[in-house]
């Protein structure tokens, strides 16, 4: 008999009847141990292994990712995948093809007493009060592997030296313009918003394509706030009246109301704007109306793009200044890394380990917990980066964060079509040829729901089965109890949580793994190229927004972007965020699916994601500006960093 260990283990026993073997082993990490055992009876297939570890030697926590057993006279194979850190004096049971639900399982007692040992590992805690539920304390089976955690932290070295070394060559203010791209060393690399100058075009495709795709809305009427008239956009709409252009669905607005109020760092002041676009002949979606404040008056006028050139630019950086604040606070942070941390928490206190749902929804959560404890620790706490960069700071993040916990709900905003159809964009006639990220979005969205709808059906054929398992329904009820009352709080999961036919749980999976792959990716990997360029997304302006439309000079822009010491910072931060680095959608670093029939709904998923693959790259031959963010070898399976 060969047994296989991958990584690390100092003892374990495999026990089949009355027979025991035992290995004793320090391995070295990585390794893959390879080891052959005499047996003094026949045993085909082994079903069950117990393992343990005592405490001795130095360095004694060990990570198992599986054991593979093979029976040499029958060439049979027994995989036990395991994924966990191995404690000392626990003993640990593994089941071959141990996928079961609860009601199902033979051994219900050791299930049930598993789930207690990790309820008391997966606490839940609301650590900043408003926001969402997240782990009290962040248990050693979510921590970064080594080789992870040390490449993040060089790559984070290499960008923080190359800083330093440009501030103490150039110091802290800009000479000029051209002094700005100054900074893109080869070390850092150009970002691609730097490559135009206010450019209406590519301000409109911002708002399609780019970090923040989920805020335009189709234009059916006019706010009373907004004091946009007929007169001033007459000239940018190509012949048609207003509301020609809205029954044509060509008129398009973003209304940011959620900023107003909005703390900032020191003496900055957060804009909360409306934004006009026309979606033209060309198949451009131009900005042609922005209003920087909610209360309309003589000093919160209307820029068109009529205006002087610089009044207009720093009109739009303004805009942006309050888009690049939403974007972090909420449609990355909230809305992908905080909400889905508090859903996988509660799916590990009530799903057990060889719980079908889990196993699906495991690849998804890898290193979700961790890079959300780093962040709090370095990013989002006071004095961390948020505060050295943006305007906002941390208590206006938070602000908007808090706000959004009344709103935002897995089966609308989490759900794509639905979130589509909310903002009157989910036609793919509107907005035709320009609105990329949706048209592939929607093709892996579908993707992920015909491969979790054949997955359910597989495992909930009995009847009754979904409303037997008491695991389910135990995460369903905490994701939706009160954060108050010790639970999660989101809102929408379909039924209040419980869930009593397929489609209820098909869609609350599809919108879970959507958003911690594909939601997620759209959001986060275009932060460097965005970021990087201060004229193209400032994440911080200084001096004030301007109240009347006097001519604006260059210098005055210039003024108002972030410095250098400030620009650089972001751009380290932006620029590991920004890089992929664990395996694309499909292909899982915890390989927890083994029952063969599942195991063909995951060949036929990633089939899918190569085809798909293929009819993005088709499109991008035929896009002037192609969109990458959802080729799905670019998508990572879960939120990772």
């Amino acid at each position: 008999m060969s047994i296989f260990l991958y990584s690390y283990l100092l003892l374990f026993d495999v026990q089949e009847g009355t027979h025991i073997t035992k290995v004793i082993n320090c391995s070295v990490q990585g390794n893959i141990d390879n080891y052959s055992v005499d047996s003094e009876v026949n045993i085909p297939e082994v079903q069950r292994i117990e393992l343990w570890r005592d405490a001795y030697g130095l360095f004694s926590n060990w990570y198992l990712d599986w054991i593979e057993v093979t029976n040499l006279a029958t060439n049979i194979t027994s995989i036990f995948p395991a994924m966990k850190w191995i404690k000392e004096n626990q003993r640990y049971f593994f089941n071959h093809i141990d996928t079961c639900l609860p009601q199902d399982d033979p051994f219900k007692q050791m299930r049930m007493l598993e789930l207690q040992s990790i309820q008391r590992d997966y606490q839940i805690q609301v650590k900043v009060p408003g926001l969402p539920a997240q782990v009290k304390e962040l248990p050693d089976d979510e921590r970064f592997s080594f080789d992870y955690q040390f490449n993040m932290g060089l790559k984070g070295k290499i960008y923080r030296d190359e800083s330093q070394r440009l501030v103490m060559a150039s110091g802290v203010e800009w000479k000029d313009v051209e002094d700005v791209k100054s900074v893109y060393t080869p070390v850092f690399g150009i970002p691609q918003g730097s490559k135009t100058f206010n450019d209406d075009a590519n301000f409109g495709r911002q708002r399609l394509n780019g970090l923040n795709p989920s805020i335009l809305n189709l234009c059916t009427q006019i706010p009373k706030s907004f004091g946009v008239t007929e007169t001033m956009v007459k000239p940018f709409l190509e012949g048609k009246t207003m509301k020609q252009a809205m029954d044509d669905k060509r008129l398009f607005i973003i209304d940011m109301a959620i900023l107003e109020g909005c703390p900032t760092m020191g003496e900055h002041i957060m804009t909360s704007p409306f934004a006009l676009f026309y979606f033209n002949d060309a198949k451009c979606l131009m900005p042609i109306a922005i209003q920087l404040f909610q209360k309309k008056g003589p000093s919160n006028p209307v820029f068109l793009p009529s205006d002087p050139t610089y009044t207009w630019m720093l009109a739009k950086m303004w805009y942006s200044l309050a888009d690049s604040t939403y974007h972090q606070a909420l449609t990355h942070l909230n809305f992908t890394h905080l909400m889905m941390e508090g859903i996988s928490l509660a799916a590990k206190r009530n799903l057990a380990p060889s719980h079908p749902i889990m196993k699906l929804l495991n690849p998804h959560f890898i290193y979700l917990m961790a890079i959300n404890s780093l962040a709090l620790g370095t990013l989002i706490n006071p004095g961390g980066s948020i505060d050295k960069t943006s305007s906002a700071g941390i208590n206006g993040h938070f602000y908007i964060m808090k706000k959004s916990m009344a709103f935002w709900r897995l089966d609308i905003h989490g759900t794509l079509p639905e979130d589509l159809k909310r903002r009157g964009v989910f036609d793919q006639s509107v907005l035709n040829g320009a609105y990329h990220m949706r048209d592939d979005a929607l093709l892996l969205y579908d993707a992920i729901r015909i491969y979790v709808k054949k997955y359910v059906i597989h495992y909930y054929s009995a009847e009754n089965s979904l409303t037997a398992d008491y695991e389910l329904q135990k995460w369903g009820a905490e994701l939706v109890k009160s954060r108050d009352d010790g639970g999660v709080g989101i809102l929408g999961v379909p039924n209040n949580g419980k869930f009593v036919a397929s489609d209820q749980l098909v869609l609350a999976l599809t919108a879970i793994i959507y958003t911690c792959s594909v939601g997620h990716a759209a959001a986060n990997f275009q932060q460097y190229d965005e970021y990087g360029a201060p004229f193209n997304f400032p994440y911080i302006l200084y001096g004030s927004p301007p109240k009347d439309k006097s001519l604006v000079t260059i210098e005055t822009v210039l003024g108002s972007i972030a410095n250098r010491i400030q620009l650089l910072e972001s751009m380290a931060v932006t620029k590991v965020l920004s890089e992929k680095g664990t395996q694309s959608l499909g292909d899982f670093e915890k390989q927890l699916i083994v029952d063969p029939p599942a195991i063909k709904f995951v060949e036929e998923f990633r089939h899918d994601l190569r085809e798909i693959g293929k009819t993005i790259d088709e499109r991008n031959k035929n896009r002037k500006f192609p969109y990458d963010e959802l080729l799905p070898s670019a998508i990572p399976n879960a939120i990772s960093i």
